[in-house]
C-alpha cells in the first residue's frame, strides 16, 4: 500500500506530513515510557526486601517479571522493524493478478507497544523510500499516516478491547492479534480513500475507489492476520515476557513463605522445622518437646521474617511463580520455585552467614533477607534475549535474502486498484529511482536471485541498525529521566522515613 509520488496533491501531502511528524513526536515520548517500564522495579524490589515490609513482596514480584524489560525491549524493537521490512518483501497472491504484503502495524503494536510500533513502521517506510524507491518521498507523510499510525492505533485498540472480553490466556493473545491485524488492513484502505478524496490528483469516482480498495484489502487482511498471529503466538509460547500486549495477563510473583527453625544451641545437630507439640502425630518417636524458651527463641524470628514478606537464603526460602490460569505456569521472567524451605531445610550457607554478620540486623528479620530475594529476582528478570534476537535476525535474513525470490510478482492491492481505475494517471517517477538498491535489486548484478537476495539482506541490516540505534537512544533518555526523578525523590523519602524513627525512639 505504498503511495507513490503524484497520487496526492501538494497541500494534502504537506498536511499529512505534519500529521505524521506530530504522530512521530508523540510516539517518541510514548516510547520512552514503553521502553522504560520496569526500569525502577529493581530498586524498589531491593529496598522493599531490605525493609521487610509486606509491600516488598509485591516489589520483588515486579522485579521478577517486569524489571529491566525496557533494556530488553529496546534492541528487540529494532529487530521487529527489521522483521517487518523483511516480511513486507514477501508478496502473497490474494486474487487474480493481485498480491498483498504485510503492513506490520498490528504486529509491531502487540510485540513492543503502540507508540514504539508507530516508530518501527515509520523506520521501515523511511528505509524503503530512501534506499529502495518504494513509496514516494513527497508521499512519506501519507504513508506514515496511513500505514504506521492508522494500522497501529486501530489494531491495538481492537486488540485491547478483545482481551477484556476473552479469558486471560495465551490463546486469547493470539486470537486477539489475528482479529486486530485483520481489521487494521481495511482500516488503512479506508484511510487512504479519505486522503484521496481530499487530495487525489486524478478524477475518479470515490465510490469505485472505496469499493476496490476495501474489497481487495479485506483479502490482504487475512494474510496479514495469519502472519501476525503466527509470529505473536510463537513469541508468546517461548518468551511471553517479551510481548508487550501479553504483560497484563499473568501475575508477576506470588511470594510463599515457610517457617524455618534455627538451632537453639550451637551443639544442636538437627534444627526443628516446626513447633513440636507434645502428642503431635508428625513428631519423631521419642523426640522430646522443645523447651518453651528454646522454641520461643527459635520460631518467632523466622516467622516474623516470613510475615514481613522477605525471602531467606536460597536453601531456606520458598518463592513460586504462578500464572492467572492453570495452563500458564512459571512464566518467563519470574523467580523459580525453591522448595527447600517447605521441606524443612535449615537456613544455612552464605546467605545465613551474611545475614548474621550484617551489622545492625533488626530483631526478627530473616537471615539474608536483604539480598536473597532481590538478587534472585533480578537474575531471573535479566534472562538473556540473545537467543530470541539471533533467531529473529536469522528469520528476517532468510525471508529477505532467500524466500523473497519466490514472492508473487503481481502488483499489490493499491497498485492494482490504481491501474484498474486510473488513479495513477499523474504518478511521478521516484526521486531515488537511480538508487543502487532501487526496486529491491543491487545495481549491476545481473543474476536476479543474487541481486534481490543481497538487496534484501542489506535492507534488513540497515533497518536493524537504524531501528536499534533509535530505540536504544530513546531507552537511555528514559533511563536518565528515571534516575533524575529517583535522585530528586530520595531526600524526601529519607526524611519521611527518618521522622517516624525519631518519634519512636522518643516515645520508647
Amino acid at each position: 500500500m505504498h503511495v507513490p509520488d503524484g497520487f496526492i496533491d501538494a497541500p494534502v501531502s504537506v498536511a499529512t506530513g505534519a500529521i505524521a511528524a506530530v504522530a512521530v513526536a508523540v510516539s517518541l515520548r510514548g516510547a520512552r515510557r514503553e521502553l522504560g517500564e520496569g526500569g525502577g522495579a529493581v530498586g524498589s524490589g531491593a529496598s522493599g526486601a531490605s525493609s521487610g515490609s509486606v509491600g516488598s513482596a509485591g516489589s520483588v514480584g515486579s522485579v521478577g517479571s517486569v524489571g529491566s524489560v525496557g533494556e530488553r525491549t529496546a534492541p528487540l524493537a529494532g529487530l521487529v522493524a527489521a522483521f517487518i521490512f523483511a516480511v513486507q518483501m514477501l508478496n502473497f497472491p490474494v486474487a487474480a493478478g493481485t498480491s498483498g504484503h504485510l503492513l506490520g502495524g498490528a504486529l509491531a503494536a502487540i510485540l513492543v507497544g503502540p507508540y514504539t510500533g508507530v516508530l518501527c513502521v515509520s523506520v521501515v517506510l523511511l528505509m524503503q523510500g530512501v534506499l529502495f524507491a518504494d513509496g514516494g518521498l513527497t508521499a512519506l507523510g501519507v504513508n506514515i499516516t496511513d500505514m504506521a499510525v492508522v494500522t497501529t492505533v486501530v489494531a491495538y485498540a481492537v486488540f485491547r478491547g478483545l482481551l477484556k472480553l476473552t479469558p486471560r490466556r495465551r490463546r486469547s493473545v493470539t486470537v486477539a492479534s489475528f482479529v486486530a491485524a485483520l481489521v487494521s488492513v481495511p482500516a488503512a484502505a479506508v484511510a487512504f480513500t479519505a486522503i484521496y478524496a481530499l487530495g487525489g490528483t486524478a478524477h475518479v469516482s470515490l465510490g469505485k475507489v472505496f469499493t476496490a480498495m476495501v474489497g481487495v484489502h479485506l483479502l490482504i487482511g487475512i494474510g496479514e492476520a495469519a502472519i501476525t498471529a503466527l509470529t505473536v503466538g510463537a513469541v508468546v509460547a517461548v518468551r511471553p515476557d517479551l510481548v508487550y500486549g501479553a504483560r497484563g495477563l499473568t501475575r508477576t510473583l506470588e511470594i510463599r513463605t515457610a517457617t524455618v527453625g534455627a538451632p537453639a544451641t550451637p551443639g544442636l545437630a538437627a534444627p526443628a522445622t516446626a513447633e513440636a507439640a507434645p502428642g503431635r502425630a508428625d513428631a519423631a518417636p521419642g523426640a522430646a518437646p522443645a523447651a518453651p524458651a528454646e522454641r520461643d527463641a527459635a520460631s518467632p524470628p523466622a516467622r516474623s521474617g516470613a510475615e514481613k514478606g522477605t525471602a531467606s537464603a536460597p536453601e531456606g526460602g520458598a518463592v513460586a511463580a504462578r500464572a492467572e490460569d492453570g495452563h500458564d505456569r512459571a512464566e518467563a521472567g519470574t523467580a523459580s520455585a525453591v522448595a527447600a524451605g517447605e521441606a524443612g531445610a535449615p537456613a544455612t550457607g552464605a546467605g545465613a552467614g551474611a545475614g548474621a554478620a550484617r551489622p545492625g540486623a533488626a530483631a526478627g528479620e530473616a537471615p539474608g533477607a536483604d539480598a536473597a530475594a532481590p538478587v534472585a529476582a533480578v537474575h531471573t528478570a535479566r534472562r538473556s534475549t540473545r537467543r530470541v534476537w539471533a533467531v529473529g535476525v536469522a528469520a528476517a535474513l532468510l525471508c529477505a535474502g532467500v524466500v523473497s525470490f519466490y514472492a508473487s510478482a503481481s502488483p499489490d492491492g493499491l497498485e492494482k486498484v490504481a491501474q484498474d481505475n486510473g488513479i495513477d494517471k499523474k504518478a511521478e517517477d521516484h526521486a531515488a529511482k537511480d538508487s543502487p538498491l532501487a526496486d529491491y535489486g543491487v545495481k549491476d548484478i545481473t543474476d536476479a536471485r543474487l541481486s534481490g537476495g543481497l538487496a534484501g539482506v542489506i535492507g534488513v541490516g540497515a533497518t536493524l541498525a537504524v531501528g536499534s540505534g533509535l530505540f536504544v537512544v530513546v531507552r537511555r533518555r528514559s533511563g536518565k529521566k528515571a534516575e533524575a526523578a529517583a535522585a530528586t525523590a530520595a531526600p524526601a523519602a529519607a526524611t519521611a522515613s527518618a521522622t517516624p524513627r525519631a518519634h519512636d525512639s522518643e516515645t520508647g
